[in-house]
C-alpha cells in the first residue's frame, strides 16, 4: 500500500503540477525545436559528406579525362562538376586543371571558358584570384588588353595583388605606356617578399624601363636615416 504524502510533499507536488500546467507546452515546444535543429545539423553533415564523396569521385573522372587528353571528355566532366558540385573545392581544382590542360593543348577558347567560370563563381577567393590571373595572361597573349585589365580590376585577394600589378605592368608595357608600366611594376616589386625569385623578374622588367628599384630603396633608406638624425 502506497504511503500517503505529508503536507510538504503534497505542496511540492502541487507546485510541480502548477508549473507544468503553466509552462509545459512551452518546454515541450523548445525541446522539440532543439531536437529538430540537432537532427537537421546531422542530416546536413551527412548530406555534405555524401556530396564531398560524389564530388571526389567525379574529380577522379576529370583527372582520367586529362590523362587521356580527350578534350570533349574534359569539357563534359567539367560541365557535370559545375552543374552538380559547383561550390566544392573539387570543382575549383577541376576548373584550374582542365584550363591548364586545354591551354597546353592549344585550346585557348576552352581554357578561357573554364577560367572565366571560375573567376566568376569560385566560392574560395584564393581560387578565384588564381583564375583571374591566369585568365588575364591568356587575354594578354590574345592581345585583348582592355579585357585583361578589367579581369584584374576586381576579385583578387591581397596575397595576389602584387602578381596582378605585375600583369598590369606587362599590359601597359605592351601598349607602350611606359609611365603606367613602371608604376605597376613598382607596386608589384614592393608587394613581393625580398629574396623571392619572382621579385627578381619584376626587377629585370623595371631595369628594362630604365629604373633600378634596389637603388631607389637605398636612397629612401639613406633619406630616412638622415631625417632621424
Amino acid at each position: 500500500m502506497a504511503k500517503p504524502l505529508n503536507l510538504d510533499e503534497q505542496e511540492q507536488l502541487d507546485d510541480i503540477k502548477h508549473f507544468w500546467k503553466k509552462y509545459g507546452n512551452l518546454i515541450t515546444g523548445l525541446l522539440t525545436a532543439v531536437l529538430l535543429v540537432v537532427a537537421s545539423w546531422y542530416g546536413y553533415q551527412a548530406w555534405k559528406n555524401n556530396q564531398s564523396a560524389q564530388a571526389g569521385a567525379l574529380f577522379a573522372e576529370v583527372e582520367r579525362s586529362v590523362q587521356s587528353g580527350d578534350a570533349e571528355r574534359m569539357t563534359r566532366s567539367l560541365e557535370e562538376m559545375k552543374s552538380r558540385f559547383a561550390s566544392t573545392v573539387y570543382a575549383q581544382q577541376a576548373g584550374l586543371l582542365i584550363a591548364k590542360t586545354q591551354y597546353d593543348k592549344g585550346n585557348l577558347d576552352a581554357a578561357k571558358a573554364a577560367l572565366t567560370w571560375l573567376s566568376q563563381n569560385a566560392s574560395d577567393e584564393g581560387y578565384k584570384s588564381i583564375a583571374r590571373l591566369r585568365l588575364a595572361s591568356i587575354l594578354i597573349e590574345s592581345k585583348s588588353y582592355d579585357q585583361a585589365l578589367e579581369t584584374l580590376s576586381s576579385g583578387i585577394v591581397k596575397d595576389f595583388q602584387a602578381l596582378a600589378a605585375d600583369r598590369r605592368g606587362d599590359i601597359f608595357s605592351l601598349q607602350g605606356k611606359k609611365a603606367e608600366a613602371k608604376l605597376a611594376y613598382e607596386t608589384a616589386y614592393k608587394g613581393l617578399e625580398e629574396g623571392a625569385q619572382y621579385r627578381r623578374l619584376v626587377e629585370v622588367k623595371l631595369n628594362a624601363l630604365g629604373e633600378d628599384p634596389t637603388l631607389a630603396a637605398k636612397v629612401n633608406a639613406n633619406a630616412s636615416t638622415e631625417a632621424k638624425k
